[in-house]
């Protein structure tokens, strides 16, 4: 009988991902020489210079990074992809259940009534398409096509409702860096509103609980220069442009947002990107953790000024 736990078998001939628990503290390569006897030292160091070697979700490429007991590390069965042919996306980790990315700004998520072939969802569909025909990608959930940051895709329907249905309960971290106006006072806090979308597909937010979805958005400054500030986000629910119309609600609305209240565009896109998403791999149960870096230019808004 097959453990429930374990992730579903692959048809025969096909390489599987190997997961090993880590129980004492060490380093990478010791601890990779231990656990593979098949493979030598320059078998090990192809696989970290591939990117097959992750530690709890999230790829390491040094040979003695530190390991501590409860970690999960992961040896990927195939290399990580090469992907500088997709313009508007990077893939940072995929396997047989999902794919997660770090979409560019002005990149859909999926498709519209005007806008059907450049998404991610298209770019990824054609991408697992070429080693099966047959294969499919689903969404798990979006970003504003002028958001930049991590997103995931299901690569079944079954994943696809799995991470869905229990998405509240198994992501453990959602946090976005935003661009905002001016300096929020105080310099950290806890919005809450009720969030609701009219049929102009305008998210208006109210006090009063009748009136739509509870939504909760925690922030702090990271810096403030210039007139602008660079927050972090951390957020309780996952509403449609949740951060956005919670950054208008306290006056400080984020960069090139004019749909909701902003007056300035210092760095020519919306100043919202989603940094962090950490969760709970949905047929695993391993903790999964990527992160896309600030881009550049919302840091040099807030640069000071050289005199």
């Amino acid at each position: 009988m097959e453990n429930p736990n374990q992730p579903p078998r692959r048809p025969r001939g096909q390489r599987t991902d190997v997961t090993l628990s880590v129980s004492e503290t060490t380093e990478l390569m010791a601890f990779l020489i231990a656990h593979l006897p098949h493979k030598n030292r320059n078998n090990i160091k192809s696989l970290l210079s591939n990117k097959q070697i992750l530690v709890d979700g999230k790829v390491f490429t040094q040979f003695n990074h530190p390991l501590k007991p409860g970690q999960i590390v992961t040896v990927a069965a195939n290399r990580a992809p090469q992907t500088s042919q997709y313009r508007g996306l990077t893939i940072l980790y995929e396997d047989q259940n999902l794919i997660v990315i770090n979409k560019q700004a002005g990149l859909l998520s999926m498709a519209t009534n005007k806008e059907r072939d450049r998404t991610a969802y298209g770019i990824l569909s054609d991408y697992v398409k070429k080693e099966d025909p047959k294969n499919k990608i689903f969404i798990i959930h979006r970003l504003d096509r002028e958001t930049s940051g991590v997103m995931m895709f299901a690569r079944s329907e079954r994943v696809q409702k799995l991470m869905q249905e229990s998405w509240n309960a198994t992501t453990k971290e959602r946090t976005y860096v935003a661009l905002v106006e001016g300096v929020p006072n105080p310099e950290q806090g806890r919005i809450t509103s009720y969030l609701r979308e009219s049929k102009a597909l305008i998210v208006y937010s109210s006090q009063n609980p009748d009136t739509g979805q509870l939504s909760i958005t925690n922030y702090k400054v990271l810096k403030a220069n210039n007139g602008y500030s660079l927050l972090e986000l951390e957020l309780e629910t996952g509403r449609k442009n949740q951060i956005r119309v919670h950054m208008q609600d306290i006056g400080h609305s984020v960069v090139g947002d004019a749909k909701y209240g902003a007056s300035t565009d210092p760095i020519g896109r919306l100043g919202l990107h989603a940094e962090v998403l950490a969760f709970e791999h949905p047929i695993t149960g391993q903790a999964m953790h990527f992160n896309a870096p600030v881009p550049k230019l919302f840091l040099s808004a807030v640069k000071e000024q050289a005199d």
